[in-house]
């Protein structure tokens, strides 16, 4: 492919991640895949060419633009070389015309902003679009961080995380052996953070509420050597199905999992009510913390979908702390950095529940800000994604 047929390419498919954002369709990666495997004709240059301009694009663009041109162009504005290539060559893009459409440059609009935790500055901004490091966490039953050391010498400690590994933007960890052989796992700082500060330990029984693909279940599970009982529900098929092999990848045999109807769940966890140890609630939310992972989120919230996602986080937290003993914990963790989904949801959980108390101490030290009742963890002052949590222990 020439240069401008692969800028002409990107427009194309940010059209179609434009319109899925403002429709709530398929994410951007998902997109981006099925457009590459419809385009069999570009090669793997072309293709980490064409994933490198979409995603810059959509970093530099705010909101969803009017088209995928229209974001194209705003990083044109940014990159001369870029804008050579509307020639209107075959395959290219047409010229570039006088007055013709950008999107809005910048990190989010200042409404979204408006939003953001207090503890979130200027300092931020930059960070919070870098492109994100590969973080991965050993596998504790297979594996220890010596050993990932040994396998990518490229990396580096993570602070704060016995196991943790830290890789460049963009490394390709899953490809090597030892992730096929379930000695690591690809996952961010502050999820290996989160998943430490519900102090588990062995023969807990612990429930994972919204346990997804399992990445936290699997934390877990590695954290405790594999002696614990651990619960993984969710509501979403597809997602909880993707447990299975990946434990069987860990040789984690302390999982079992259990799909969940939405509206039903309390009901459906009657069994394990009052006899959790520990219970995470990684509650579904707006996802502005990973925002340097994928940037088109910024494209997809809108107020109404913030109001559901915080109804949501409301009444999982009320579920979660049915399932908690008498003097156990429950650890309430987002990816985000608006007050609502964070401090502010704390807030209203220990009007809802006198007795209720929060703990101190729940992180490393020097990782993450005090934030009201929890804490804060931020791409600039820790390194890792924009993530609250804060445990909460139920009265004895």
């Amino acid at each position: 492919m020439t240069p401008a047929a692969r800028v002409q390419t990107a427009i194309e498919i940010l059209d179609a991640i434009a319109a899925a954002a403002r429709e709530g369709g398929s994410s951007a990666d998902r997109i981006l895949s099925e457009a590459m495997r419809q385009r069999r004709y570009a090669g793997s240059k072309d293709r980490r060419a064409i994933r490198a301009l979409v995603y810059d694009a959509i970093r530099t663009v705010r909101s969803a633009p009017p088209s995928g041109r229209a974001a194209m162009l705003t990083l044109a504005d940014e990159q001369p070389d870029l804008a050579a290539l509307f020639d209107g060559s075959p395959y290219g893009p047409a010229p570039i015309e006088a007055g013709e459409a950008r999107g809005e440059s910048g990190l989010a609009a200042p409404t979204l902003v408006a939003l953001f935790d207090p503890l979130i500055g200027d300092e931020e901004a930059g960070a919070m679009l870098a492109r994100a490091p590969v973080d991965l966490r050993a596998n504790c039953i297979k594996a220890q961080q010596a050993d990932l050391a040994a396998h990518f010498p490229d990396g580096e400690a993570i602070a704060g995380v016995a196991d943790g590994w830290r890789l460049p933007p963009e490394s390709a960890a899953v490809q090597h052996p030892a992730y096929a052989d379930g000695q690591f796992e690809v996952q961010d700082a502050a999820s290996q953070y989160a998943a430490a500060a519900l102090d588990a330990a062995p023969a807990m029984r612990i429930v994972d509420l919204c346990a997804g693909g399992g990445g936290k279940a699997l934390a877990l599970a590695s954290l405790t050597g594999d002696r614990s009982e651990i619960l993984a529900c969710d509501i979403n098929r597809a997602r909880l199905q993707q447990l299975a092999p990946r434990a069987e990848r860990a040789g984690v045999t302390s999982i079992t999992t259990r799909l969940l109807n939405p509206g039903q769940e309390a009901d459906m966890l009657a069994d394990w009510r009052g006899h959790a140890a520990r219970v995470f609630v990684d509650a579904p939310c707006s996802g502005s913390g990973t925002w340097r992972r994928s940037p088109e989120l910024r494209w997809r919230l809108t107020p109404s979908r913030l109001d559901k996602h915080v109804a949501d986080q409301a009444r999982l937290m009320d579920i979660g702390a049915e399932m908690v003993a008498p003097g156990g914990k429950l650890l309430y963790a987002v990816c985000s950095v608006i007050a609502r989904e964070g401090r502010a949801q704390v807030d209203d959980f220990l009007n809802r529940h006198p007795g209720w108390t929060v703990d101190d101490n729940v992180l490393p030290p020097g990782i993450g800000r005090s934030a009201g009742a929890g804490f804060l963890l931020t791409p600039a002052h820790d390194g890792c994604d924009g993530f609250f949590l804060a445990r909460l222990a139920a009265p004895c």
